[in-house]
């Protein structure tokens, strides 16, 4: 057997491989899915997405939980997505190419991987207790920002990378400067792309617990927040509220919870696609 065989061999066999691993984790997600699919589904209603959390757990509901989380997704939203869409256009646009500009761009990549509870943390000792601002809604706004800051400001800098050389140059031959380019030509190509890595950063952070429990998030809210500086709870820490019950019932509420929450998280990613979609077909035009 020739080197190109034994090569061909081994390519075949590390498909096969691939193939057979990403089928075993597509299994066990779907007996996972339809585990709380079955359990859940029967329990949710009208009552349960109006009614307050209760003790009961025929009572209970998640108007609280996804209250705080709606409060959540559109403050981070609104604190994330101008900072990064800026500091992505100025170290995509502007800062020069100096060891300041490498050491920014190395840890704001490494800042992506950092687990969420150190955001915790940080958000804890620097909103709570150093600004006094208490476990509210904006802090946990502010945590979860700091937490999807470093994907957006990726994922605007490689959006705004795949806005072809020729839009500038044409916008710069017709005698516009620095400023106009960007903000007529390059943002609006690109926007497409950059709401797609705010979408699903904000995907991510409706499914965090850790950090919000860190700064004081409590598991029990008998009321509707109604404005950034009221307490709060999210679906998540609902769910571990609920999971951490003796009585069957309770589990049966947090698997209705959790479909609840995939809903949201799936609504979202399908609308990244879409607008991810739509903006290749813009850029191959």
């Amino acid at each position: 057997m020739t080197n190109s065989e034994k090569n061909r061999l081994k390519d075949k066999a590390f498909q096969v491989f691939g193939i057979f691993c990403t089928f075993i984790g597509l299994v066990v997600l779907a007996i996972f899915l339809v585990d709380i699919v079955i359990e859940g589904v029967r329990r949710i209603d009208w009552d349960f997405l109006t009614s307050l959390p209760s003790r009961r757990a025929a009572r209970a509901g998640i108007l609280t939980a996804w209250t705080g989380t709606l409060w959540i997704l559109v403050l981070s939203a609104l604190i994330a997505f101008p900072l990064g869409i800026a500091a992505g256009v100025y170290l995509e646009e502007y800062a020069k190419k100096t060891k300041l500009a490498d050491f920014l761009e190395i840890n704001i990549a490494n800042l992506a991987g950092v687990p969420s509870i150190i955001y915790g943390l940080l958000g804890l000792e620097l909103f709570v207790r150093f600004m006094y601002l208490g476990p509210v809604l904006l802090v946990g706004a502010l945590t979860l920002s700091l937490l999807i800051l470093p994907i957006v400001i990726v994922t605007t800098r490689e959006a705004i990378k795949a806005v072809p050389r020729t839009i500038r140059d044409g916008s710069f031959a017709l005698g516009a400067s620095k400023w106009q380019t960007v903000w007529h030509q390059v943002l609006p190509a690109s926007f497409g792309g950059i709401l797609t890595g705010v979408i699903l950063a904000l995907s991510r952070a409706v499914g965090e617990a850790a950090p919000l429990i860190v700064i004081g998030a409590l598991a029990y809210v008998p009321f509707v927040p109604k404005s950034p500086m009221d307490e709060f709870t999210v679906l998540p820490i609902q769910i571990f509220n609920w999971t951490s019950r003796p009585q069957a019932a309770f589990l049966t509420n947090a698997a209705a919870a959790i479909i609840i929450l995939l809903l949201i998280t799936f609504l979202l990613n399908g609308i990244a696609v879409y607008l991810r979609n739509r903006q290749q077909k813009k850029i191959k035009w």
